[in-house]
């Protein structure tokens, strides 16, 4: 059986007793159904991997003992931020799921014309934020991950234009130009994915004003889902660590 593994986001060492938080502690107790004397792997956000023992399965409370610590390094070197057209449901969360599982640095949900999921108010925003987070700490955990990605608050894509940093492309089915004619190997990459729809002409525009180029990822059209991962997929197999063995 796989050892599962659960993100705990405070200081750990070896020999400590940790109490998990009421949701991962009916995951183990409830849904995997462990007991005592069972394994676990924790892993702290900042780059460690803890191997530890269930001491304590209760209705009340699951508690673990710590028993070795070392490095995890599974992040890429490519550093690539993702603005994401916001979608509908559960693609959405298939998106951000199998975007951190390909190693993305962040997400950032994005407004745009054809957006068609309506966030009219800041709670709704925040539990959206709250639920895609969530998301994302799943898929590192199953991954093997050494840190959660950031999911930010939903906001608009002019608003995230403006704050891009790193070599800038966007997916653009009516472009010419592939990830093979760009002639750069960067370290850090922005990258924007529409949602159903794509972009609208406007919004093209103001892309290219920000200095976004656009790639297209071939003769097909692709689901908003699709396109997301085959770009991030590309990005990691041109310059990250995809295929990557040593």
């Amino acid at each position: 059986m796989r050892i599962p593994r659960i993100y705990l986001p405070v200081a750990l060492s070896l020999g400590a007793h940790v109490e998990l938080d009421d949701v991962s502690a009916h995951h183990v107790r409830s849904v995997l159904r462990l007991k005592k004397g069972h394994s676990l792997s924790l892993f702290d956000g900042e780059g460690f991997e803890y191997g530890a023992v269930l001491v304590l399965v209760s209705k009340k409370s699951v508690t673990l003992e710590v028993e070795s610590a070392g490095p995890c390094d599974t992040e890429s070197r490519l550093v690539i931020y993702l603005g994401l057209g916001i979608s509908r449901g559960e693609r959405m969360d298939f998106a951000i799921q199998k975007s951190v599982e390909l190693g993305v640095a962040g997400v950032s949900p994005l407004f745009t014309e054809r957006t068609v999921v309506k966030v009219d108010t800041t709670v709704r925003a925040l539990q959206k934020q709250s639920h895609w987070q969530k998301v994302a700490q799943h898929a590192s955990e199953q991954s093997g991950r050494a840190k959660v990605p950031e999911v930010n608050p939903p906001q608009p894509l002019l608003s995230w234009l403006k704050q891009c940093s790193g070599l800038k492309l966007f997916l653009d089915p009516l472009s010419t130009r592939s990830l093979g004619d760009l002639d750069t190997v960067p370290d850090c990459v922005s990258l924007l994915s529409g949602p159903e729809g794509g972009f609208s002409p406007l919004e093209r525009e103001q892309a290219f004003d920000a200095g976004f180029t656009g790639i297209c990822l071939g003769p097909r059209i692709l689901r908003t889902e699709t396109a997301v991962l085959a770009g991030v997929a590309l990005l990691q197999a041109t310059w990250g660590d995809l295929g990557f063995r040593g």
